[in-house]
């Protein structure tokens, strides 16, 4: 059998050359590929984005605004404009812009910004019912209510004709689910009563570390004997120190005021020296880096803190202090925020030149709610809630209650209010205003 010739392979020397360049061809396109998508990727972080102006395209640099609000899902409009839905971000080309935040069944949201190229803002919006829920807290009436140090804690008195026996002083402690308040006697707890003296009709005041309760008892001819009292049991014997009140008053007064001292000594000494001189502080919010105060003279507050936080909304700053304006200042950021205008003097118990023997008479129209972000200003017979920088004051509750005896609740859900909504035949009673 005849074997067929097979034809001989030629192979040019070339090819190794060839593979060879091909490879270095490839690599250099996919070496600019990455280097393209990297800088595409770093540009895009910094906020430039492609748009088309006058038919042509253009890379313009933008700066970002991160959108958010409680509940979610709200519509977002920009100038007007319905743009988006919260949660989530926006590119703008730098300038002014009126931010509205809606959703059915609550409050709108506005804010004005000022958007700054590769610059990122924050809109945070909590949004409040415009039909916020009611609910009784407590089963019998109650005389008076005060809230302690810690926010977390209300004393009140009962003083019931139809349920003596329960007549006297309560702690109810605001972190417990299990209300309303004495329908089974567990959710508060009793530190006295009506034994040996009349502590239902008791006035209430908490000691500085919110241990203790002072009870103050008013005789017919105006006399008044003193008790304390343990603010965690019930006090069969309670102290009666009527003879050394003056003497626990100035402890109390020293209490505070070194505390005071130790928030003050915390600044730094330019800041101190500014607060101390311009500033009446009326609260400090519960982290103790941003204060609420009533400037005690018009003074221009310099710039403590260079550079400057890039981000903040500097279109609500106020460094020109009016006197008797109320204002917010954030320590952390030296930012100072305008509350509300001139009013008159706002008294606290921090303060010398103040009388607060009796709580009611020093209970400052605004204070501080518990995410630190907001204020809780009662006026004109209204419930308001309102920004720190003095933005989206909303009104929450338009009802008949007794004004002294407002408070928040400690996760910021509700509000606690004393009212027995205008009728003089039913003792007032704890109600909670739903915000969540």
């Amino acid at each position: 059998m005849k074997k067929l010739a097979l034809p001989k392979l030629s192979y040019s020397n070339d090819h190794p050359q060839h593979s060879a360049k091909r490879q270095i061809v490839v690599s250099g396109l996919v070496l600019l590929f990455l280097i393209t998508v990297t800088v595409l990727v770093i540009l895009y972080g910094k906020g430039y984005r492609l748009f088309v102006q006058e038919g042509e395209p253009k890379l313009t640099k933008t700066g970002i605004l991160n959108l958010s609000s409680t509940p979610t899902g709200a519509e977002v409009y920009v100038n007007d404009h319905l743009t988006t839905a919260t949660n989530g971000t926006l590119n703008l080309t730098p300038g002014k812009y009126t931010i509205k935040i809606r959703k059915d069944g609550y409050a709108d949201w506005q804010k004005d910004y000022e958007i700054h190229k590769e610059v990122v803002s924050d809109a945070d919006a909590v949004l409040y019912p415009t039909a916020p829920s009611l609910q009784s807290i407590s089963t019998l009436g109650i005389q008076s209510t005060i809230i302690d140090p810690t926010g977390t804690k209300l004393a009140f008195n009962i003083s019931s004709d139809s349920a003596k026996k329960r007549n006297g002083i309560y702690i109810f402690d605001m972190t417990s689910r299990n209300f309303p308040v004495l329908a089974g006697g567990s959710s508060a707890t009793q530190i006295a009563d009506d034994t040996i003296a009349p502590f239902s009709k008791a006035q209430l005041t908490w000691s500085p570390d919110g241990k203790q309760i002072l009870a103050t008892i008013t005789n017919a001819a105006n006399e008044q004997t003193y008790y304390l009292l343990d603010g965690g049991t019930l006090n069969t014997n309670p102290q009666d120190i009527t003879a050394i009140y003056s003497v626990t008053m100035d402890l109390w007064k020293e209490q505070r005021a070194e505390k005071e001292a130790a928030r003050i000594k915390s600044l730094k000494p330019d800041i101190q020296k500014f607060a101390k001189k311009n500033f009446r502080i009326i609260a400090w919010n519960v982290d103790d880096n941003k204060v609420l105060f009533q400037a005690s003279q018009s003074a221009q507050m310099p710039v403590f803190k260079k550079p400057r936080i890039i981000g903040n909304n500097n279109l609500y700053e106020q460094r020109s202090l009016q006197e008797g304006s109320i204002y917010v200042y954030n320590i952390k950021e030296d930012f100072n925020t305008r509350i509300l205008e001139n009013i008159p003097k706002v008294c606290t118990v921090n303060d010398p030149e103040c009388d607060c023997s009796d709580p009611t008479k020093c209970s400052p129209p605004l204070a501080w709610f518990t995410d630190s972000a907001h204020l809780l200003y009662v006026h004109d017979k209204q419930i308001k809630i309102v920004e720190d920088d003095g933005s989206n004051m909303t009104t929450v509750y338009a009802g008949p209650f007794i004004e002294k005896y407002v408070f928040p609740w400690p996760d910021g859900s509700k509000i606690v209010m004393l009212t027995n909504f205008n009728n003089p035949d039913v003792s007032p009673t704890l109600y909670s205003i739903g915000l969540k």
